[in-house]
């Protein structure tokens, strides 16, 4: 999950900026962990305990109140609220990384994605955006990219087709998983590399630690994460986010140890 992590973390310095290039720098001083990693590291945490979700994402949200949570969240971790709220919002699938690696079998993946998104996004939007972005499973086996796209498109209906040069000038600031998520995977289809497929996402301009976490999701599982990304990435981790993340990696391994 050390690719969405890093993801979040690059992009964060992008959120309001409205950047339309690849050429920035990777990392800079105001480069943090946002809600994106929070939350991931809240799912790693169920997955590794067998805890209930709802009650973990509630105990890192207090833990981390002011991470860029979005409005409904915040109010439903406030009032320790127990019913979803039929969220279509990328809250979803930013945080779903982690269950495409902790499982074997591609069945079990969607529907533990499902189970990590319905405690909140239980609207079909959040839910398909979520299980979508647990390709990160398919990734890991390192197949034709196009076979990866084409899965995606057939089992949930996004298009991944459309180059991001046509959509870029125009694309604006959307926190739907409709409006994430497919630019998110067309970031990962495009890149040569993890770098290049984060760098795509923040060019967009639009909600860009989410959209980086997204594809570098993705693309961390396929290609890995550069050893310099990954350090970068887990000295701005506190202790405790730090912890998770060794005890997720050591119990499901990399992806040279667990591919499909």
């Amino acid at each position: 999950m050390i690719g969405a992590i890093a993801g979040d973390v690059i992009g964060s310095a992008h959120e309001a900026a409205a950047t339309k290039t690849k050429r920035f720098d990777l990392f800079t001083a105001e480069s943090c962990f946002t809600d994106d990693t929070v939350m991931t590291v809240a799912v790693a945490k169920v997955l590794l305990t067998g805890g209930d979700y709802a009650a973990t994402f509630q105990r890192y949200y207090r833990a981390y109140p002011d991470a860029g949570y979005g409005q409904q969240f915040k109010h439903w971790c406030e009032v320790r609220g127990t019913e979803p709220y039929h969220s279509w919002g990328n809250g979803s699938a930013m945080r779903v990384a982690p269950v495409g690696w902790a499982f074997d079998t591609l069945p079990e993946v969607l529907a533990e994605a499902e189970r990590s998104a319905s405690v909140t996004h239980n609207h079909p939007e959040g839910v398909r955006g979520a299980k979508a972005v647990a390709a990160v499973f398919l990734a890991r086996a390192h197949p034709e990219k196009q076979a990866i796209a084409d899965y995606v498109t057939a089992e949930f209906g996004y298009e991944l087709g459309v180059p991001l040069k046509s959509v870029r000038r125009e694309f604006l600031f959307d926190v739907s998983c409709a409006g994430t998520v497919p630019w998110a995977l067309r970031a990962f289809l495009e890149a040569d590399g993890y770098e290049d497929a984060v760098r795509n996402a923040v060019s967009l301009g639009g909600d860009a630690d989410t959209l980086a976490c997204i594809a570098g999701a993705v693309a961390g599982a396929y290609y890995g994460v550069p050893p310099a990304t990954e350090a970068e990435t887990l000295a701005r981790l506190d202790g405790r986010l730090r912890g998770v993340v060794s005890k997720f990696r050591a119990r499901f391994g990399t992806i040279a140890e667990r591919s499909c």
